[in-house]
């Protein structure tokens, strides 16, 4: 693999596991030092996600780039602060963020338009929306002083949806398109790049654990099979390298066609 990210630092939250470790470690691949976020770095434990070394940091250490891992709780601006300080601190500037934290509540069901919980909408606006606006926000001074940037953000196929479940999941997701588009208009005179991708259900550990019967929804897929992370992963690549250069808030769905004409 090219090492096209040599000498640039990225950001990647939500890195302890499944998606989000799979991005760091591609950057790592092409080149990127690597700040690991994650509100708790053991996390692959949980799902039994075996890693490669003894954390996902250790991980891209060993692909010859230099890496940290960083515990935060990214809904907390105070403790983003702190990240993006330690980062700057650690090497130097930002060049690279990917808004990988995420997550929602089960049973998805509880989450019906007409009577979900204020306080669970609450939650997983924390979660999805107000963790990207945080990072988002507090990494655009390094990136102005640098000249340049990438920002990748993460919505969900689940923006596009309509159905009775997901439904304050899809809010927030949908929330992210139009903050991307926002974001990546007021800072495209800076050389900022903001787009965002729209993941279907990913084949990680914790997706399978919590929704095991979509297994068998992938023979309704057009290419016949669940999409796993390094799928994603390669659209961060694209995002984040020359390869995008005239690409700028945009919404990427990565779904194996499942969910067409939806950005």
């Amino acid at each position: 693999m090219e090492r096209k990210l040599t000498g640039k630092t990225a950001i990647v939250t939500g890195a302890g596991r499944g998606l989000g470790r799979a991005h760091a470690l591609r950057l790592a691949a092409l080149g990127a030092n690597i700040v690991v976020n994650d509100i708790r770095l053991d996390a692959a434990a949980e799902f039994d996600e075996e890693l490669t070394a003894a954390t996902v940091a250790d991980e891209c250490i060993a692909l010859g780039v230099r890496a940290i891992g960083v515990e935060a709780d990214v809904t907390d601006r105070n403790q983003v602060a702190s990240l993006v300080e330690r980062a700057v601190s650690e090497f130097g500037g930002i060049d690279i963020l990917v808004n990988n934290a995420g997550g929602m509540l089960r049973p998805v069901e509880r989450s019906a338009a007409s009577t979900m919980d204020i306080d669970d909408l609450e939650f997983i606006i924390d979660v999805n929306l107000m963790s990207t606006v945080h990072c988002c926000q507090l990494v655009v001074p390094s990136m102005k002083e640098r000249g340049s940037g990438r920002i990748v953000n993460v919505s969900s196929t689940a923006a596009f949806m309509s159905g009775v479940t997901f439904t304050s999941y899809g809010m927030a997701k949908a929330a992210i398109v139009r903050f991307t588009r926002s974001l990546a208009t007021e800072l495209g005179p800076f050389g900022i790049h903001v787009n965002c991708i729209a993941p279907s259900l990913i084949a990680t550990s914790r997706a399978l654990a919590q929704f095991p019967d979509r297994v068998k929804a992938a023979a309704t897929i057009p290419l016949r099979r669940l999409g796993v992370p390094d799928d994603v992963s390669k659209v961060v690549e694209f995002l984040c390298t020359d390869l995008s250069d005239y690409v700028t808030g945009q919404c990427i769905t990565v779904c194996g066609g499942n969910y067409l004409n939806v950005s």
